[in-house]
């Protein structure tokens, strides 16, 4: 069922016409710029198949996210299988947001340009060729060639999984379910790194360190006997790790591969009515929308904000089980322990997205209020592990959940809440730019843990930082709906046209 709406007449009239779903959009001049209006008369309607498209979409963002972070959880194995130190582990995340920073205007440009469809298959074809390459060999030095450019190739991807959501719940959805789609294709994605803390260590499991916990509970045995058994056992040891690691390679490749040939054969770039009178709008082209975007002082004050704290906050999750080995927890339970924050995350995520859908125009008090809890939860965390509270388990669990559900649930209001304050500029560029400033912080973040024994404990209280330092930018941003109000203008006028039909 499609629904027709007028446009307030407040809105300038000095326009000229071009072409937009099928539905003219208008273009004004302000300031010898030329800024996108609507036309007089939108015909919306809502498709059922956008679901399949977010679901599709979301599939292969998570796909990105878990081959990203296939290496942290399986450290100490992989470090044994292949002779690697912690240092190649976070440069092997590093290379998520090396290539970010490299890849993000030109795939800007081609979601921008050429739509989500293309963009998608862009996304999903990298990934499928860094996870094939990954397959080619297990022998040390030509497996970690390899393995490198693989996760390269994959971060080259990783603009349009972390960008590409606000673009499709843009195009597909209507205003009052924007927030919850781009947070339910957010949840997804995180479900794809959240798999990877489970699936990895599962696959792959530490055998070197069990193997040597093995040998030392072998008391009855001649020191001599014991260590040339060990020796052996470290041979087959080795070899079987290696083993394991290829399957999962092969296993990453396959699942790649489907959803690569899954969005080939039916993935639309776009609804033939749009969702919203906002979504007929032709944004604005690519250069004048980049140069509207640095005028923004809002957008920079999000920018840093989500930079500085959920930038720092993946990376420091992706290195969990380097920053807890010195703390007697396991690669396993490590996994677990980053599972749980995500699912936690994507439970409050959906939660908190669909009260903004439902009661809007509160982003910023969202935001403050999960930052002051986020920041209560991780002190109490840092303090354990630095000993000024008795350690706990239970107490690591907690504090460790609660600031996934916290920082978790900001993301989808950081994405809308940029959207809302630089429209009409695309939303691909909007949010393009926004996950650059994410990946610029987790790149600093992890460039400083490569310093040869700097230690860990620096990475909780640098996290702890990042969040308070974030508390007053976020207290002093100003509130901007600038999409929602095209939106609501044209019901509001709609409703007022029928009253006075009717009367």
């Amino acid at each position: 069922m499609s629904d027709t709406h007028r446009i307030p007449s407040s809105f300038p009239v000095n326009y000229e016409v071009s072409s937009g779903f099928d539905h003219p959009s208008v273009l004004v001049e302000q300031a010898g710029e030329k800024s996108p209006l609507i036309p007089s008369v939108v015909t919306t309607k809502v498709y059922f198949k956008r679901w399949y498209v977010l679901i599709v979409f979301s599939i292969g963002a998570a796909l990105q996210g878990f081959i990203w972070n296939t290496w942290g959880p399986i450290a100490s194995a992989s470090e044994d299988a292949f002779g690697w130190t912690d240092s190649t582990i976070a440069l092997l995340s590093n290379w998520g947001p090396i290539a970010y920073i490299i890849a993000a205007f030109p795939l800007s440009w081609l979601i921008d340009v050429k739509g989500i469809r293309w963009a998608s298959l862009c996304m999903s074809f990298l990934v499928a060729l860094g996870t094939g390459l990954r397959c080619i060999t297990s022998d040390p030095t030509t497996a970690t060639w390899l393995i490198h450019i693989g996760q390269l190739l994959n971060g080259v991807a990783g603009p349009v999984s972390m960008g590409g959501p606000p673009v499709v719940s843009a195009e597909w959805f209507p205003p009052h379910q924007r927030t919850t789609a781009t947070a339910l294709s957010i949840i997804i994605s995180s479900l794809g790194v959240g798999a990877s803390f489970l699936l990895g260590p599962y696959l792959v499991p530490d055998r070197q360190n069990s193997n040597q916990t093995h040998s030392k509970n072998s008391s009855s045995q001649s020191y001599f006997s014991k260590e040339s058994l060990y020796l052996s056992d470290n041979s087959k040891t080795i070899q079987d790790t290696r083993d394991d690691i290829m399957l999962y390679m092969y296993i990453g490749f396959g699942v790649s591969a489907f959803v690569f040939f899954l969005i080939l054969i039916y993935f639309p770039n776009k609804p033939p009515l749009p969702p919203s009178v906002s979504a007929s709008v032709e944004r604005l082209d690519f250069s004048s929308g980049f140069k509207r975007l640095i005028r923004n002082v809002t957008f920079w004050q999000i920018s840093l904000v989500y930079g500085v704290s959920i930038g720092v906050y993946n990376c420091w999750a992706g290195v969990l089980d380097v920053n807890l080995k010195s703390h007697n927890i396991s690669e396993t339970e490590a996994g677990w322990l980053g599972f749980y924050g995500i699912l936690a995350g994507c439970v409050s995520g959906l939660f908190v997205a669909r009260l903004a859908d439902i009661f809007s125009r509160h982003m910023k008090k969202y935001l403050i209020t999960l930052f002051v809890l986020a920041g209560i939860s991780f002190a109490v965390f840092a303090l354990v592990l630095y000993g000024m509270i008795p350690f706990s388990t239970a107490i690591i669990y907690a504090t460790l959940i609660l600031v996934g559900l916290l920082l978790s649930a900001s993301t989808p209001l950081f994405y809308e809440t940029c959207c809302e304050a630089t429209y009409p500029v695309a939303e691909g560029i909007t949010n393009f730019a926004l996950t650059l400033m994410n990946n610029i912080g987790g790149l600093v973040f992890l460039l400083i843990q490569m310093i040869p024994n700097i230690g860990t404990m620096w990475e909780n209280w640098c996290l702890l930082g990042a969040i308070v330092f974030c508390l007053p930018v976020l207290f002093f941003l100003r509130d901007n709906y600038n999409r929602l109000e095209v939106d609501e203008s044209s019901v509001r006028n709609t409703a007022d046209s029928s009253t006075n039909i009717s009367s």
